[in-house]
C-alpha cells in the first residue's frame, strides 16, 4: 500500500490583493495536486476569480468547502487593492472553516494565502496578529512564534508584532528560553537533526559588556547556556549586524532574534522571493508567504509565486512527519 498523502486545507487569502492569483497559479501545477489530498475553501465564484487574475482555467473536479461564518459576499463584489472591512471577514470565515476541520482531525496542515492586518482589524479581530488568533482558536497555551524560512535558514523571534518602545518588557529569561526551544524543536521537526542556532543580542555591540545595556549579560547569555547544558546548540548572543554574514556563510541553521525588523530586514534580503512564515509552537502547521497582500501588483499578472510555492511544499513536509 502506498502512504496516505498528507490533506492539506488551502485559502485564498484577502481577496482584495495578489493572494487568489497566487493559489490559483498554485493549483495550476500538476506537481502540487499530486502532492497532497487538497481541501480548498473557497467557493466557485472565489476560485474562478483566482484564475481570471493568474490567466488559467481551473477545472475543480473535487468539492469545494463552503463555510458559513457570517462570511458573505458583497453585492457587486469585493473592492481590490484596499483593506476592507469586508475583505477581512472573508478571510476569517475561510481561516475559521481550516482550523476547524484541523482541531477534528480533518487535515494536517494549512497553507492560506496574504492576509492584511488592516482588514483583519476592520473585520473585529482583537488580537495583534493572526498568530495570536490562532493560538486562541487552538487554545494553545505554550509559547508561540511566528518563524521565517528562506532556504537554508530559519529565523524565530522572541517579541513579534509589537511596539519597538515595548520590547524591552518581553525580553525575559522564560521568553528568551521558550523561543530557543521552539525553534530547535521546529527545525528537528523539519529533518534537521542537529541545529545550529546562533543568538541575536538585542543591544549595540551585544551590550558592550553592559556599557549599553545588561540584556544579554543577565538575560540572554544565561539562557544560552541553560540551552546549551540541556544538549541544545546555541550560541551566542552576537551583534545582530553581523550574525546574519555568518548564517549566510553557513555556520547557522537557524538564529533566534529579539523583536520583528531585527530578522526580517535580513531575511527579507537575502531571500524576498521565497521567503515562509510558519506559525510556530501550534498543534498542526500553519504556513504562508512571506511578503503580504501587494494591493500594487493586482490584476497585472505579475505576482511571483516562490515564496507560496515555498510555503506549500514547506507544510505538505512537516505534515507528512
Amino acid at each position: 500500500m502506498s502512504p496516505r498523502l498528507p490533506r492539506v486545507a488551502v485559502t485564498f487569502g484577502d481577496p482584495a490583493g495578489i493572494g487568489p492569483e497566487l493559489i490559483a497559479r498554485l493549483l495550476d501545477r500538476p506537481r502540487t495536486r499530486a502532492a497532497a489530498d487538497l481541501v480548498l475553501i473557497a467557493d466557485e465564484e472565489e476560485l474562478h476569480a483566482a484564475g481570471v487574475d493568474a490567466g488559467v482555467d481551473l477545472e475543480w473536479a473535487k468539492p469545494l468547502l463552503r463555510p458559513g461564518g457570517g462570511a458573505e459576499r458583497p453585492e457587486g463584489g469585493f473592492q481590490r487593492k484596499a483593506a476592507t472591512a469586508e475583505g477581512g471577514r472573508w478571510a476569517l470565515g475561510r481561516l475559521q472553516a481550516a482550523l476547524d476541520l484541523a482541531k477534528a482531525g480533518e487535515v494536517d496542515a494549512i497553507v492560506f494565502a496574504p492576509l492584511n492586518k488592516s482588514s483583519l482589524h476592520l473585520a473585529g479581530m482583537t488580537q495583534s496578529d493572526e498568530l495570536r488568533w490562532f493560538e486562541e482558536e487552538l487554545a494553545v497555551s505554550g509559547f508561540t512564534s511566528e518563524l521565517n524560512v528562506v532556504p537554508g535558514l530559519w529565523t524565530a523571534r522572541v517579541t513579534s508584532h509589537v511596539s519597538i518602545a515595548e520590547v524591552d518588557t518581553g525580553i525575559t529569561y522564560e521568553n528568551v528560553k521558550a523561543a530557543g526551544r521552539l525553534l530547535d524543536a521546529v527545525l528537528r521537526g523539519a529533518g534537521v537533526s542537529s541545529p545550529r542556532i546562533g543568538v541575536c543580542a538585542l543591544n549595540p555591540h551585544a551590550g558592550e559588556n553592559g556599557r549599553f545595556g545588561r540584556h544579554e549579560l543577565d538575560i540572554i547569555a544565561p539562557v544560552v547556556a541553560e540551552l546549551r547544558a540541556d544538549g541544545l546548540d546555541l550560541s551566542g548572543p552576537f551583534p545582530s549586524d553581523t550574525i546574519f554574514l555568518r548564517a549566510r556563510a553557513g555556520e547557522f541553521d537557524g538564529i533566534l532574534t529579539m523583536y520583528h525588523d531585527q530578522g526580517q530586514i535580513a531575511m527579507k534580503l537575502m531571500g524576498f522571493d521565497g521567503g515562509v512564515t510558519i506559525a510556530g509552537g501550534l498543534p498542526i502547521p500553519i504556513c504562508t508567504a512571506a511578503h503580504g497582500t501587494a494591493f500594487d501588483l493586482v490584476g497585472r499578472g505579475e505576482a511571483n509565486t516562490g515564496s507560496i510555492q515555498n510555503a506549500f511544499d514547506l507544510a505538505v513536509r512537516l505534515a507528512r512527519r
